[in-house]
């Protein structure tokens, strides 16, 4: 799903972000504030700048790094995976409950508590990939209160160690300044996280809120900011409405996408998919993911405008066989050459970069309004210059003509579903699947009257 485009209107300039060091500091001169900090695996980079800004004996309960695989698991519980969200979630948990346990009956009616922790791995001698970790913040918005959490999950993206663990100690802070500052106003706190930073160092790809400093906010609307403000190129949602980091559900599986606006699902959407198988409104968009998880499936909204830039974020997670349903008006449009004057290449490099790996295209076939014609993959009119090619892709199985697919359904035009939809015309409900009729009608979604 591509993510929709901010609202229009004019623009509120933005107050000017305190530094790192000013966030740092007021959390220390904060007397409310208490807390522990536990790192591992890139030294203590967030609890570092809390003792760089002075009065750090105000803020800081402990600082721990369970660096030795055998002291995690004693103090957290056995794991496969030491860099996850299960770790993290295990680190919170016991940190935060031995904090009240040690501290409650002397301070606690005086004093929010609030646990951060994060387990990372970098770059180093003997691992070159790019870093990842799990951040998070357990706190308390008041003394007594039941704790509140914001989790998230960052790539950090600088090739050399230590300024990767420069940007994950200003990423903490943020991450730290706006749960504790900012939980009232969640937009403020997902605008926060990069302060400081840029996406060419840092790219935050999920994020969770819970508890009750977050009554009401949807996770999904949360993860649809980190893309509309450029922190990541794609969040994603299981079948079940789950936020979930991409690679917990991509990580070295297949991967079969249709690409869509989803408004609304109809039946060719579904047909398309079932045959490749055998071969921004705020609102709006979470009717569209509500309708896709009704149906069975993950959602992954991105920015990827191009198909290309869609398979190289894919990539990142997996080097099986990905399969890219599309219809033949999407092959016309990935064969125009005016979407790639910004490449050196031009059309031939962004065809190259979309089969550069172990991708097949599944193209459902159109049918012309005018003459009847059903047009496939292989009898697409392209212009003479692309004919080599085009016969290339056909002849080596990269473009295929899905063979098993429902007539019926080659006339229907999603954006006239949505006409049909919205001026009360009920012929649309013969487009559409009948339990995401039911969902449409009872919820309104779209526009329904």
């Amino acid at each position: 799903m591509s993510s929709p485009s901010p609202p229009s209107g004019p623009e509120v300039p933005r107050a000017p972000s305190p530094s790192t060091h000013e966030k740092a500091l007021r959390i220390n001169v904060d007397a409310a504030k208490y807390g522990t900090f536990a790192e591992i695996g890139a030294g203590q980079e967030v609890a570092r700048w809390f003792f760089r800004v002075g009065g750090a004996a105000g803020t800081v309960a402990k600082t721990i790094s369970a660096y030795d695989m055998a002291v995690s698991d004693a103090l957290y519980g056995p794991t496969d995976r030491y860099v996850s969200r299960r770790r993290l979630e295990a680190m919170l948990e016991r940190e935060s409950a031995t904090l009240v346990e040690q501290l409650g009956a002397r301070r606690g009616d005086r004093t929010a508590f609030f646990v951060f922790g994060d387990t990372v791995a970098t770059r180093s001698y003997s691992r070159r990939q790019d870093g990842h970790g799990w951040l998070g913040v357990r706190f308390q918005t008041v003394p007594r209160a039941e704790p509140s959490e914001v989790i998230i999950h960052v790539r950090l993206l600088d090739k050399e160690p230590p300024r990767e663990q420069a940007a994950l100690g200003v990423l903490g802070v943020n991450l730290l300044y706006g749960a504790v500052y900012q939980h009232e106003t969640p937009t403020a706190l997902v605008a926060s996280l990069v302060d400081g930073l840029t996406r060419e160092r840092v790219e935050v790809d999920m994020i969770k809120l819970r508890g009750p400093a977050f009554a009401g906010v949807d996770d999904r609307l949360m993860s649809l900011q980190l893309v509309e403000q450029a922190f990541t190129d794609g969040a994603m949602f299981t079948a079940e409405g789950e936020i979930v980091q991409p690679s917990d559900v991509l990580h070295e599986r297949p991967i079969l996408v249709e690409r869509g606006s989803f408004r609304p699902v109809t039946r060719l959407t579904l047909d398309l998919l079932d045959s490749s198988d055998r071969g921004v409104d705020h609102e709006d968009f979470l009717a569209r993911a509500e309708i896709l998880h009704a149906l069975g499936h993950h959602v992954l909204i991105s920015n990827c405008e191009r198909y290309f830039s869609l398979v190289e974020m894919l990539s990142r997670y997996t080097n099986k066989m990905m399969g890219i349903a599309l219809g033949v008006p999407s092959l016309r449009a990935i064969a125009d050459e005016q979407y790639y004057g910004d490449l050196a290449g031009g059309r031939l490099e962004a065809v190259g970069r979309l089969f550069g790996k172990a991708v097949k295209v599944y193209v459902y076939p159109y049918k012309d309004p005018s003459s009847g014609e059903i047009v496939t993959a292989e009898s697409l009119s392209l212009a003479p210059s692309l004919q080599h090619l085009h016969a290339f892709l056909l002849e080596s199985h990269r473009l295929e003509s899905l063979r098993r697919y429902d007539e019926d359904c080659l006339p229907i035009h999603t954006p006239d579903v949505l006409r049909r939809i919205q001026t009360g015309d009920p012929s649309w409900e013969a487009l559409v699947p009948q339990s995401i009729v039911e969902i449409i009608k009872r919820r309104r979604l779209f526009g329904y009257r």
